[in-house]
Formats: C-alpha cells, sequence, structure tokens
C-alpha cells in the first residue's frame, strides 16, 4: 500500500494543496449538484451554485474546527450548502414553493435542523457517497487480492473461509485485507463523516 496522506480535512487547512482541493471538489460535486437541483434550483444555475459552495468552503476552511461533539464535517457544508441556496434565492428575488409541497423556507430549515427529516436524509446520504467516492479513489492502492479479498468480505458480507477459498488465500488474510482497507477509508474520511 502507498504511504497515506494525512486527513483530507488536515490537507484542506493549506489553500496551496491544490490535490486536496481537487480531491474535494472531485468527491462532492456530485452530491452538492444531486442537492441543489432537489432543493429547487434551476439547471442553468446548479453548476454555478456548487462553485459558490465549494468557494465558500476554501474561504472557510481555515477557520472550521473539527469537533466530534458538535458534529462532522458533513453538518457544517450542509449548513454552507443551504446559506448558498438561501442566498442565491434572495439575490435573485424569489423563492418559489420546493418540490414536495412545503415552501423554500421550510425546505432550508428543515435540512440545517440537526434533528430534520431532510437533514437526517443528507446525512445518510452524504456518507454513503463519500464512502463509495473515497472507496474508490483509494482502491488503486491496494493489491488486486487484497481489494477482491475486502470487497467480497466487507462489501458483500461472505464469509472470511468462502473468501479465502475462492481467492486461494487463508482466512487470515482475508481479515488483514479487510482490515486494512477499512483502516485506509477511516483515515481518508476522518472527520468527514459520522
Amino acid at each position: 500500500m502507498a504511504t497515506t496522506s494525512p486527513s483530507l480535512l488536515v490537507r484542506l487547512r493549506d489553500r496551496a494543496d491544490a490535490d486536496a482541493w481537487g480531491r474535494l471538489a472531485r468527491l462532492y460535486t456530485p452530491l452538492l449538484l444531486d442537492w441543489v437541483r432537489r432543493l429547487g434550483v434551476q439547471p442553468a444555475d446548479a453548476d454555478d451554485l456548487v462553485q459558490e459552495v465549494l468557494t465558500t468552503v476554501a474561504k472557510e476552511m481555515p477557520a472550521f474546527e473539527y469537533d466530534p461533539a458538535r458534529g462532522a464535517f458533513r453538518g457544517w457544508l450542509r449548513t454552507v450548502l443551504a446559506n448558498r441556496v438561501r442566498h442565491h434565492r434572495r439575490t435573485r428575488g424569489r423563492a418559489p414553493d420546493a418540490a414536495g409541497g412545503g415552501g423554500h423556507d421550510r425546505l432550508l430549515a428543515d435540512l440545517e435542523d440537526a434533528g430534520g427529516a431532510l437533514s437526517a436524509a443528507w446525512d445518510v446520504e452524504h456518507d454513503r457517497h463519500v464512502a463509495g467516492r473515497l472507496l474508490a479513489l483509494i482502491r488503486g492502492e491496494f493489491e488486486v487480492t487484497t481489494w477482491e479479498a475486502f470487497r467480497l468480505a466487507a462489501v458483500e458480507g461472505r464469509p472470511a473461509a468462502e473468501v479465502a477459498t475462492a481467492l486461494g488465500i487463508t482466512p487470515n488474510a482475508v481479515r488483514v485485507a479487510r482490515c486494512r482497507v477499512l483502516a485506509r477509508l477511516r483515515q481518508e474520511a476522518d472527520g468527514l463523516t459520522g
């Protein structure tokens, strides 16, 4: 496995770390695009609004303090998203009802409310999206057999003995592979989820 980098959140404190900022954009742009559309932003404005969200993150990231007791990066990003959508609506002088029949302000308030249904949906979708994207990003750091052992055991939930037989390795090697990939995923996701 290649030498691992510090967590993305640590690296983002350095505005000059182009690789970290590129990784953040690749990681979050699809999720943010989906959510701005869901929040009623016109397709013609969606890409620009996502860029505004990422620009706000870039400006405010040096002041961001990760505190597990107060919530992960996802909660902070959710608030940035809601504020940018609200600002977008204000500057265009419109706040139409969003899909689902609720008022736009109520929809944004539900997104910002840590106990709201929309906030809970964001958290679940965020974590699923980030985990999937991060797994794709780190896949190349592992040998094919290690990755396949992880995939079969952790993702598909197959027993270690069955995976070992299929791959011609020991059950212990399957457990080690699973642990190595999960440890790397946890490192890369540090502070972003959960």
